[in-house]
């Protein structure tokens, strides 16, 4: 009898335990359902690519939703210290594999991983736009931000879709996509933009913001040499001008968060 009570207890035990044990297919997570903090998602893209994120979210409400696109043979690692700081902020964070990336910051960028390849830099687009569309179901203000490559893609993005968005931020958007497309897309811009780049790159950035139409822009050229896109923010990337770059960043997000354009 007592073995038998034995075995029945640990029969129910491994039960329960497997019934409280994650399931894989669970991780990817649909966009119509909120996401806990720091939480693995999956996004679809129009054209059915499957888009590998991470959503981060911080305690109480969040001011608005973020969502962080990074730059060439990178992926959502380049956000690994930046996006809980901005979670700690009060921000809803989103950031994703785009199909354009690589093994950069030591982590495999799962969506080029899927796919097999890394696409051109132009074919992300509807990458950022997947975002876009996730990020609208959280009924927050959404602010977009694009690194290198994807700040190009910014440009666009913000000059499609005005009435979407709250705000953008480009690090390094230089016209890295030909055929004049960031220059004609910065001229349509309305909404509020916040720029920055490494110092070196402050000439060919400032002709594309200095054409955009938003009331408020902002340029923040570092005092020190900078580096390129959003690891101007990484004190390990930048020692010395990290903090005063993410000062910058944070007064902007934080008047654009309370402050409808």
């Amino acid at each position: 009898m007592t073995t038998f009570r034995f075995l029945m207890v640990f029969c129910l035990i491994s039960a329960g335990c497997s019934a409280r044990a994650p399931d894989a297919a669970n991780e990817l997570v649909n966009e119509a359902v909120p996401v806990p903090i720091n939480r693995h998602i999956v996004v679809t893209a129009k054209d059915g690519v499957k888009l590998f994120g991470t959503h981060y979210q911080g305690n109480g409400p969040p001011k608005a939703l973020i969502l962080l696109f990074h730059q060439a043979g990178s992926n959502k690692a380049e956000y690994a210290t930046i996006a809980p700081k901005l979670a700690d902020a009060g921000y809803s964070v989103l950031a994703i594999d785009q199909r354009s990336g690589g093994k950069s910051f030591g982590v495999t960028n799962q969506t080029v991983d899927a796919l097999g390849k890394s696409s051109d830099y132009l074919a992300a687009k509807p990458d950022l736009e997947a975002a876009i569309a996730w990020a609208e179901d959280k009924k927050l203000p959404i602010i977009i931000w694009g690194s290198s490559y994807s700040a190009a893609l910014t440009y666009l993005v913000a000059a499609e879709n005005p009435g979407r968005l709250r705000a953008a931020l480009v690090f390094s958007g230089g016209d890295y996509l030909g055929a004049s497309r960031v220059p004609e897309a910065a001229r349509k811009v309305t909404i509020p933009i916040f720029a920055t780049s490494a110092k070196s790159e402050v000439a060919q950035m400032r002709p594309i913001l200095e054409s955009v139409k938003s009331a408020k822009k902002i340029f923040f050229v570092p005092s020190g040499p900078g580096v390129h896109g959003s690891s101007i923010l990484n004190p390990d990337k930048n020692p010395g001008g990290a903090d005063e770059a993410w000062k910058a960043v944070l007064a902007f997000l934080d008047e654009v968060a309370s402050n409808p354009a």
